[in-house]
């Protein structure tokens, strides 16, 4: 009955909830069930269901995240103890912050003119030691705007200047380290310094490569750099770092060092440069040869206005300042202009042993005899006569020499490019056949064994005979003859046949000797044609024998250096090597050949060498063919021998001696006497001398007797008068 009962119920019950139509009574409802969620609960809709695929996707990404932190700190922290090792190690090899200062494993050259005055530089210049405390305020400040604006508030690197030069370099379509380096200041101290790496001649050619290792880009070099640049930071103060940086950077024109480059280029300490001065030194940082003034005056200026404007903008200048610096920009010295004396100091570093000059670890400075006011009047003409009377296509060069009676070299231009160095120098490299201007020292040798300016010469056809050789028939010019003429027509008008008897009378060996003596050439040819000039020689030699006619009949040594001193000494190591040197001929003789040579001058073949109011001698010379043209000739204080040919040995067009040749001297010695008050010859006059009893050579004769039997004098300038002899005297032979 109870199983009935209770079975009943339960359906009558089932049916009643099951009846769409009735409801049960309402009641409140039950709370819902907080649903547990990861990472601790709350309420809200249950979470969406994650896929086995991307819930894979987000643990393997969280996963990797854990492993590269994981990684990256440790590495991080390995990094930061390899740099923090490195700086430590550089810091502990940095020396005082002054031994750095100059880092030239070389020392330089420091050419002073007759006046003391600098004129030229070879090496590296090193103005002195500087620093940034006591240089001029506006050269610090050029320098730290230009270069690392933010160089006094960085730890040595600039990560932001790196980034933008890496952006820069690959916009330009180079590797990220290539070009633009964003290197601070600090950084650029370290390359300098070549991260403490020292000049090995067994692994480096030579400096330059040394260098071009030590600036050297690269992911490589940067990295080196970061810990060497936080060790400089470490050890020196800002301002000794930029001390480094002012002395051994390089400002172009061999100038190592704000100091040598601020007296290379405008004569004065960097002590004291004006804004536009400063300005332009500190944009030859970025290409040193490239804006050198002495390069391009107009590109340096424009390459300073864009530094000005960086110190504008940065507030270093007023607008005030920076209008009057912009207005009126920097101008080079009168020295750095002139670029006077390149084929000079070319010439005065040849004369000097080499580990004094270029292999010099000394610097040096040398006196010289250099006049800038004839050298520039050289140039000048130089400059003039080709301007204004040669063929514009014409690649003939030329040669002057300046020099006084002693053999000081005044002044020396080596080619028609004039400001050059390191060029041919076509005054002291060019051996050429010297032509007519041989023919005084015939003369010479006659008038010191008793002729005289008055003495006949039959100038007539004549052969001479060589034994072993054809017969040789000299000729004139004009192939024609004068008969018998003095000795000083025969000059005067420069007579082959005339002067070939004269020197087959006096002895032929005689005329050797006395040209030998005087230093004219070397090793000349013992043939009769000697007497014409077929023999060689450079103009400075040729130029130093007319010296010793001009001096009364003394040899000399051409020379250019009067002391060499190293800096810091008060004494000078030597003096000058040359000079006046043997008697060759009599003063006598001397003066009566420069009587001779006058009246060339006044009514021979160099009368366009003639300059009204002044006493000039000379002698014109042209050889076989044209190839080479010369005039030298002499006043009273100075002997200007000028040359002229092609360097292929083709002859010259339509040019002799006594043509352009005695323009160029014309303009030259015009320059050098301008100002300056006449002064006669030292030389005799007619009736100073006696006719002697024998008047010619006859016709027929090829060679004669001299009236005096004496022979003329051969006496050289002893060759241990020679700079490295001299050395070796100083220091010993051994």
């Amino acid at each position: 009955m109870t199983q009935k009962g209770g079975g009943r119920g339960r359906l009558v019950a089932d049916k009643r909830y099951s009846s769409s139509k009735q409801k049960p009574k309402a009641s409140k409802p039950a709370k819902p069930r907080k649903t547990a969620r990861r990472g601790g609960g709350g309420g809200g809709k249950p979470p969406r269901r994650q896929g086995p695929v991307t819930g894979l996707i987000i643990g393997l990404a969280r996963l990797i995240w854990r492993v590269i932190w994981g990684i990256g700190w440790r590495l991080a922290m390995i990094v930061a103890l390899v740099v923090g090792a490195a700086t430590l190690y550089f810091y502990s090899t940095l020396p005082d912050y002054t031994k750095l200062l100059d880092g030239r494993t070389r020392g330089s050259v420091t050419m002073l003119d007759d006046q003391g005055k600098v004129f030229a530089w070879r090496g590296e210049t090193f103005g002195g030691q500087i620093d940034a405390k006591n240089v001029s305020p506006y050269l610090r400040d050029a320098v730290v705007a230009t270069e690392d604006r933010r160089f006094y508030h960085h730890f040595g690197i600039s990560p932001r200047g790196i980034a933008s030069a890496m952006a820069i370099n690959m916009r330009e379509g180079r590797g990220p380290f290539d070009g633009n380096g964003g290197s601070t200041i600090t950084q650029q101290t370290a390359k300098l310094l070549c991260l403490g790496v020292k000049f090995d001649p067994k692994k480096w050619k030579n400096e330059a490569a040394y260098e071009n290792d030590c600036r050297s880009g690269g992911l490589r070099r940067k990295i080196k750099e970061v810990p060497y640049a936080f060790a400089l930071e470490l050890k020196y103060s800002k301002d000794e770092i930029l001390s480094i940086y002012l002395n051994r950077a390089y400002l172009g024109a061999g100038a190592r060092g704000f100091e040598a480059a601020s007296e290379r280029y405008f004569g004065i300490s960097a002590a004291n440069v004006d804004p536009q001065q400063a300005a332009m030194l500190a944009g030859l940082l970025k290409a040193p040869s490239y804006y050198a003034p002495t390069s391009s005056l107009k590109r340096s200026q424009e390459r300073a206005a864009t530094v000005l404007s960086l110190m504008h903008e940065q507030g270093y200048l007023t607008d005030r300042q920076y209008l009057d610096a912009k207005n009126n920009p920097a101008t080079l010295s009168q020295a750095a202009q002139k670029r006077a004396g390149g084929y000079f100091a070319d010439w005065v570093m040849d004369t000097i042993p080499d580990f004094l000059s270029r292999d010099t670890t000394e610097d040096v400075v040398i006196n010289t005899t250099l006049d800038q006011r004839i050298q520039s009047a050289a140039e000048d003409a130089m400059k003039s006569v080709y301007e204004n009377k040669v063929s514009k296509g014409s690649k003939a060069e030329s040669a002057i020499v300046v020099m006084s009676a002693d053999g000081a070299v005044r002044g020396m231009v080596g080619g028609r490019a004039t400001k050059v160095s390191g060029a041919f120098n076509h005054a002291t490299m060019a051996q050429r056949q010297t032509g007519s201007t041989f023919k005084p020292f015939v003369y010479a040798t006659a008038l010191d064994l008793g002729y005289t300016p008055d003495s006949m010469v039959d100038d007539a056809p004549v052969t001479v005979k060589m034994p072993g050789s054809p017969d040789w028939s000299p000729r004139n010019y004009e192939r024609s003859y004068m008969g018998p003429i003095t000795l000083t027509t025969a000059l005067e008008h420069s007579v082959n046949v005339a002067t070939v008897r004269v020197s087959e009378a006096v002895g032929r060996e005689n005329v050797i000797k006395v040209a030998e003596g005087f230093g004219f050439a070397q090793d000349l040819p013992n043939l009769p044609s000697v007497a014409l000039g077929v023999g060689e020689s450079d103009l400075l030699d040729m130029t130093g024998a007319y010296a010793g006619i001009l001096n009364g009949g003394s040899s000399v040594q051409p020379y250019g250096l009067t002391s060499l001193t190293l800096k810091g000494d008060d004494q000078p190591l030597f003096g000058k090597p040359g000079g006046i040197g043997e008697r060759v001929i009599s003063q006598k003789a001397a003066q009566e050949l420069t009587y001779m040579m006058r009246q060339v001058v006044l009514h021979g073949t160099g009368r366009r060498a003639n300059i009204d109011g002044y006493e000039i001698a000379g002698k014109t010379g042209t050889t076989q063919s044209a190839r080479d043209a010369w005039f030298i000739g002499f006043t009273s204080d100075y002997v200007v021998g000028v040359w002229m040919g092609n360097d292929d040995n083709s002859p010259l067009k339509g040019t002799t001696g006594g043509g352009l040749p005695a323009e160029i001297f014309h303009e030259t010695m015009k320059r050098v006497l301008d100002g300056e008050d006449p002064k006669p010859l030292p030389m005799a006059h007619p009736g100073d001398w006696q006719v002697p009893d024998q008047q010619y050579q006859g016709q027929n004769q090829s060679a004669g007797q001299a009236p005096a039997q004496r022979q003329p004098q051969r006496r050289r300038r002893d060759p241990s008068q020679s700079i490295l002899n001299e050395l070796l005297n100083i220091f010993g032979s051994n």
